[in-house]
């Protein structure tokens, strides 16, 4: 490898000192030495240069040639190419690659500066006045690839580019592409263009804009987003989602964008995340829509006047370990997600509840105590009604041991108690979404704060027993109270609210006792090697003295006859309880595993594999009853088939017998069922579900061996998504696309599988069923069986379609359907969304470019069943 470097200096020095004369050989009078003056075109920096098989140096002509792996830097100027030749008498660097016998070249000119790296066929740069030409460009801005046939480069802000293409795809054998006749580019700045005609797959389309503007950052600027148009059937023709979009700093941006329909109707939309790291995140958007139905003066007229507020947000726990505040709200119109026509996730037509929820949790460092303040709300959409808790504050104590040892472990019952506190108090409101919105939200508001005191200890008894008996009292505060009396006039009881300060206490004693018990049943001869039952069998026993002295009586009617009533009937606790309580509840959990022998290894160690993952029973006995002292039973079981499928089921079972009145009803009788002839208990309700997913993968012949943790993860990933499927953001929502933190390197060898025999695919299902008993009539019906499914196939490479749907046997109809179509063209894909029935019936088709800078290129129409 040759290095070299050459110094050019002022041109004071001609060619050669051989040059220089002195007239008439006579000695200069003036022997002073007159100031040298300085050379406007020296050259301020050492032309450094290399190559890999030569160096040639022409002295003479003031030139330098290099071959093969040839490199010349020059300030923050950087040349690469197969062959250069460096002319001082001109002050320009050529660059071209390396011809091969076809006439192909290779080690094409980079020329690389501080801001970017162009590749091109040849070029001619002045390192002087820092200009160049270059033929042939190839270059990448943000995303964008440029190829220009000539191009001249003024200075390091200035580009200009003849016969130019762009695209956002494979530069040299692009799927797409934008010509025009020139163009001017500031690197990282612009890109301003003549008129240009979009090209897909080298045939022109009448797509010709007179003129095109690229915004070229690294990082995010404000700009216009352009709207989507399109028509509806009930607002007629519209713009949506066009608007501005401010990136207000590198922490927070803004998006606002308004739909216009030509009917007169109208939405805004505001949207808006914010980060800082290793402190908090969150995002926030606010949608209203003034849609009008119909014509005005007509019956069918109509303004519908619907709005949503979404906000998330999230604090990282690394800026505030003592304290955090999280937000996740979501409040609006019950029937925004059903009437918006700009919404076009469809899925969450389907909610019926709205909910919200802001915390505020604080640790107090040092002592055992922590605060949450929190704010809900819950909104049915069908009813509209809206109940929300404003504000709730909660004071925990962590469990402490007054009596515990200050050293050394608790060794006696005594030493184990625990004791805890808790305070809550709370402001809570229901009412309907009109008045809620209206600001009428406190009339009805009921407020109240309680105290809870819990002891607690457990105890080893008979060496295989656990005693836990423990003691909790409460303490309940109001600030109004009740207070009836009997109107002999009106024949009827009114009701007084009295404000002012009340209060009631009660307490309550349980204890509970409960063992372990294991059974191992051994086999030999085969790959079973055993089969293990694990029993947890427990009792348990609560008291609670009756606080019926809290009640007071009120004549009911004009005979006198009367009825007690609490006076805190309306507090957000409740009321203290009247009657004693004394129960006694038992419970028993059973689970079975199994041990087999390694096909793969018999002499190795044993598999261990569950065979019923849970079989439990429980039921109690209530000694105040005077009848039905026996509580129903509940059973519940469940277990895991080929490691994927879960089977759950559950039951209730009565012990009293059912008879027949005389009259064609069944009434319950205080009788056991056995007792009556009948069987040991009766059935009144079952209900069984299972799920199951499985791919291609599962059958794939080629793949030996357990699955690895990624490969699960995704599959249990997959099954946990909406069996509906995913929704859809809008096409020009790219403030909600995810930053890439490293930029993708371009792959050349690029390719996409081959499909030969098999497409990859997968399937979801659950299947649901609930049977439950009438009493008054002893027959049993099955109220609700369906079944829903869903999955996804690539047809080929790029290719991928998707289904949800369902079937219900009780109704005898399809549930919620969706059908979903992907299509991946490289640089562009194509989305179809189509909903086809039901009331929420729609289609979504979206067709466009990937790439976010050029995201305006894209074509979408969707409709609701009001557009069919």
């Amino acid at each position: 490898m040759c290095i070299n470097s050459f110094t050019v200096t002022a041109q004071d020095i001609k060619d050669n000192a051989s040059n220089i004369t002195v007239a008439n050989d006579s000695i200069v009078q003036n022997d002073s030495i007159p100031p040298v003056k300085k050379n406007k075109a020296a050259v301020q920096y050492i032309i450094e240069h290399s190559a890999e098989d030569y160096i040639l140096e022409d002295v003479i002509n003031k030139k330098v040639k290099l071959y093969n792996e040839a490199h010349v830097i020059y300030d923050q100027y950087d040349i690469t190419a197969g062959q250069m030749l460096i002319d001082y008498n001109t002050n320009t660097v050529e660059a071209r690659g390396i011809p091969d016998e076809d006439g192909k070249y290779s080690q094409l000119p980079v020329f690389k500066t501080k801001e970017n790296e162009t590749t091109q066929d040849s070029l001619i740069f002045n390192y002087k006045t820092k200009k160049a030409i270059i033929y042939g460009l190839e270059t990448e801005q943000d995303g964008i690839n440029t190829l220009g046939e000539k191009t001249k480069r003024v200075n390091d802000s200035t580009i200009f580019v003849r016969n130019i293409i762009f695209t956002t795809s494979d530069p040299r054998h692009p799927d797409y592409y934008l010509k025009t006749t020139k163009a001017k580019i500031v690197p990282g700045k612009k890109i301003i263009t003549g008129p240009t005609n979009l090209v897909i797959a080298d045939v022109p389309t009448p797509a010709i804009f007179p003129f095109a503007y690229f915004p070229l950052t690294k990082n995010r600027t404000s700009g216009i987003i352009f709207p989507t148009y399109g028509e509806s059937f009930s607002q007629g023709f519209f713009l949506q989602n066009g608007g501005y979009y401010f990136a207000v700093s590198d922490y927070f941006d803004l998006k606002l964008t308004g739909d216009i329909y030509s009917n007169s109707s109208w939405g805004i939309n505001i949207a808006s995340n914010y980060k800082v790291r290793y402190k908090y995140s969150g995002s926030f958007t606010f949608n209203y829509d003034n849609l009008i139905n119909g014509i005005e003066g007509f019956s069918s007229y109509s303004v519908t006047k619907n709005s949503n507020l979404r906000w998330s947000h999230n604090q990282d726990s690394k800026g505030s370990p003592n304290s955090r505040f999280s937000s996740s709200v979501n409040i609006g119109s019950s029937q925004y997600f059903k009437q918006s026509i700009n919404e076009s996730n469809t899925g969450l037509g389907l909610q019926n509840t709205l909910s919200s929820s802001i915390n505020y949790y604080k640790k107090f460092v040092d002592t055992p105590f922590n605060m949450t303040v929190s704010a809900n709300h819950q909104q049915n959409t069908n009813t509209e009604v809206v109940t929300a808790t404003l504000p709730s504050v909660r004071l925990n104590m962590d469990r402490l041991y007054p009596f515990a040892p200050k050293n050394g472990t608790k060794k006696n019952a005594f030493q184990n108690i625990g004791l805890t506190y808790s305070f809550e108090a709370k402001n809570q409101v229901e009412t309907t979404e009109d008045k809620f919105f209206a600001g009428e939200i406190f009339e009805n508001a009921r407020n109240g704060a309680k105290h809870n005191i819990g002891l607690s200890t457990n105890m080893k008894l008979l060496k295989y027993f656990s005693l836990s008996p423990s003691a909790n009292y409460r303490e309940v505060w109001y600030t109004e109270k009740v207070n009836k009396q009997y109107d002999s006039t009106e024949d009827e009881v009114l009701t007084d609210t009295l404000s002012g300060f009340s209060t009631f206490r009660d307490y309550s004693l349980s204890t509970s006792l409960g063992t372990t018990v294991y059974g191992m049943f051994k086999f030999k001869g085969s790959k079973l090697k055993a089969i293990r039952h694990t029993m947890r069998p427990s009792i348990s026993y609560s008291y609670r003295p009756d606080f019926g002295f809290y009640y007071k009586e009120v004549q009911d009617d004009a005979d006198g006859n009367t009825r007690t009533y609490s006076p805190f009937e309306t507090g957000i606790y409740g009321s203290p309880s009247s009657g004693t309580s004394n129960s006694l509840s038992f419970s028993l959990a059973n689970t079975l595993e199994g041990k087999v022998a390694d096909k793969d290894d018999p002499d190795g160690e044993d598999k261990k594999i569950t065979i019923l993952n849970s079989l439990n029973l429980s039921s109690g006995y209530d000694f105040t009853k005077d009848e039905f002292k026996l509580s129903n039973i509940s059973l519940s079981a469940g277990t895991t088939l080929f490691k994927k499928m879960n089977l759950n089921f559950g039951a209730t079972l009565d012990p009293y017998a059912l008879v027949d009145d005389g009259t064609g009803k069944f009434e319950r009788i205080n009788t056991l069922s056995y007792t009556n002839g009948g069987p040991l208990v009766r059935l009144t309700s079952a209900r069984f579900s299972t799920g199951y997913s499985f791919s291609s993968k599962d059958f794939d012949k080629k793949k030996n061996g357990e699955k690895g943790k990624k490969e699960e993860e995704e599959e249990t990933t997959a099954y946990d998504q909406d069996m509906f499927g995913q929704g859809l953001q809008n096409t020009n929502d790219f403030q909600n696309q995810p930053e890439e933190k490293e930029p993708k390197k371009k792959d050349e060898n690029k390719s996409l599988p081959q499909y030969i025999s098999s497409m990859p695919w997968n399937i979801r299902f659950s299947y649901s069923s609930n049977y439950s008993v009438t009493q008054s009539t002893g027959v049993g019906r099955v109220s609700s069986n369906s079944l829903t499914f869903s999955g996804d196939v690539e047809l080929s490479p790029g290719w991928k379609v998707g289904a949800s749907s369902g079937y219900d046997f009780v109704s005898n109809g399809f549930t919620y359907t969706n059908l979903r179509f992907t299509r991946d063209l490289s640089s562009w894909s194509m989305n179809f969304n189509w909903i086809p029935l039901g009331t929420n019936s729609s289609y979504y088709f979206f067709i466009g470019v990937k790439s976010s800078v050029l995201s305006d290129l894209k074509w979408d129409k969707q409709a609701t069943n009001r557009d069919f």
